[in-house]
């Protein structure tokens, strides 16, 4: 798919998600309204609170006030930052997934889930570029960075990843439409063995971080052993929420087949990363550093999403706290995939390169 062609449906989908997030964000007021609580229970409304907060556009109440006026326009200025850059971000991995994964026939479901998976990694990263500026408006930029940096790089929400999946619908069904009198893209030529060995790799990248990392001594550890002052006191929090893809516990005083069931959602994650990976070369239209490694980034995420769901039907979430919770921890994590993501993806790479795996033009894949 050429730029031009993949110009369109990009501008289309970042256009979407960025408008949707806003809308989202500016429904955070009606919560507040008389009577919201006589038609959602206390729980839900709670619940939505907490999801729309990180892309409510409007200045709190506490910072138009006192002494809080004068941090109001850091505020604005944090929440422009995060919308500009989740239109950035969400554009330019559109364009690239559009260019290496075209949504042809036969690679539109991979190029849709992509797309789909690119949307809360957008929205991490916005929340990133204008984490500094929020946190100065709350008037603590000057005590703990990295504590308050660590809370709000987890704070995209679960409103990213179903704006995203409306936002990958729209921006596919419009590739579609431009890409009707297209030419056939052929599929990579990548030898079975060597898409076994980089899905392989990869997977096993991704499960350093989400079981041993995330084992609860070595979690531990990771989150107390670095000791700071000053402004950096506590980096612990911020290389947690780098590093971590999961939470492992032994046992316990918790029946064995129950923890057995329950880390069913970490083999499910591992399941869906490896069989992502294994499809990833042969859906691309060239092999390259950087779409190995945003192909990675999105099998990961989709493998998170995978997970978060199944623990959460198992955990019985919903039927103590409501149907809403059920999607509470959605798009938690997303943080360690950009990073052992990054990582998978630079090893699988060099796993195809040894198989002898060429591009879809017959280039070496590099």
């Amino acid at each position: 798919m050429t730029h031009r062609r993949a110009a369109l449906p990009a501008l289309v989908g970042a256009l979407s998600l960025t408008l949707l997030l806003w809308w989202a964000g500016a429904s955070a007021q009606a919560l507040e309204l008389p009577g919201t609580t006589n038609l959602l229970e206390i729980q839900a409304v709670n619940e939505l609170r907490s999801w729309l907060a990180p892309w409510a556009y409007d200045t709190p109440a506490t910072l138009l006030s006192g002494d809080g006026a004068q941090y109001s326009m850091l505020h604005l200025t944090a929440m422009q930052i995060r919308f500009i850059a989740v239109f950035v971000a969400f554009l330019a991995g559109a364009l690239l997934l559009f260019r290496r994964i075209p949504p042809t026939p036969g690679r539109t479901p991979a190029t849709l889930l992509a797309l789909w998976a690119w949307g809360p990694v957008a929205g991490t990263l916005a929340v990133v570029a204008s984490a500094p500026w929020l946190i100065a408006s709350s008037g603590r930029g000057s005590f703990r960075v990295l504590p308050h940096l660590a809370s709000a790089t987890a704070s995209s929400g679960p409103v990213v990843v179903f704006a995203a999946l409306v936002s990958s619908l729209v921006t596919v069904v419009v590739a579609r439409i431009v890409m009707k009198d297209a030419d056939a893209v052929p599929r990579g030529e990548v030898p079975p063995r060597a898409a076994r060995l980089a899905a392989s790799v990869g997977t096993a990248v991704i499960a350093l971080s989400l079981v041993v990392l995330s084992y609860e001594a070595v979690a531990a550890w990771i989150q107390t052993s670095f000791g700071g002052r000053g402004l950096l006191s506590e980096p612990g929090d911020l290389l947690r929420q780098w590093l971590l893809l999961g939470g492992w516990s032994v046992p316990g005083r918790t029946p064995f087949g129950e923890w057995l069931l329950f880390r069913a959602g970490d083999v499910l994650m591992l399941v869906v990363v490896w069989w992502a990976l294994r499809l990833l070369p042969r859906v691309l239209t060239r092999i390259t550093l950087l779409t190995m490694v945003v192909g990675t980034i999105c099998a990961t995420v989709l493998g998170l999403l995978a997970r978060q769901l199944l623990q959460a039907t198992l955990d019985g979430t919903a039927s103590n706290w409501g149907p809403l919770s059920l999607f509470s921890r959605l798009g938690e994590g997303v943080p360690a995939a950009l990073v052992f993501g990054t990582l998978a993806g630079l090893a699988g790479l060099v796993a195809l390169r040894l198989g002898g795996a060429r591009d879809a033009t017959g280039g070496s894949a590099g």
